[in-house]
């Protein structure tokens, strides 16, 4: 697995539709090797895109709940705990 797509599954709060959709999208950079859309790879690889997160989302609801909470937190938890914690110091 691609070591920058994070555990979504057993998330307190649960996985946003924003993350999974994150999730997805690196998904589909890194088995297409598409970093950065082109005018002709775009529309193939937002349908991918699409398609993964909604598979994903299907997935993650009907899994069973995780005995242990997921060891990292996604990128955009971690993105806005740094912005938090930034602006907690810059105003203290």
């Amino acid at each position: 697995m691609c070591r920058n797509i994070t555990t979504l599954r057993g998330l307190e709060p649960v996985a946003t539709p924003e993350e999974i959709e994150a999730a997805a999208r690196q998904y589909v950079r890194k088995v297409s090797g598409v970093q950065k859309t082109s005018a002709e790879t775009e529309a193939a690889f937002e349908r991918a895109v699409a398609q993964v997160t909604k598979a994903t989302t299907a997935l993650i609801a009907t899994l069973p709940p995780r005995k242990q909470p997921p060891p990292t937190e996604p990128p955009l938890r971690r993105i806005a705990a740094q912005k938090a914690a930034a602006t907690t110091a810059s105003s203290g």
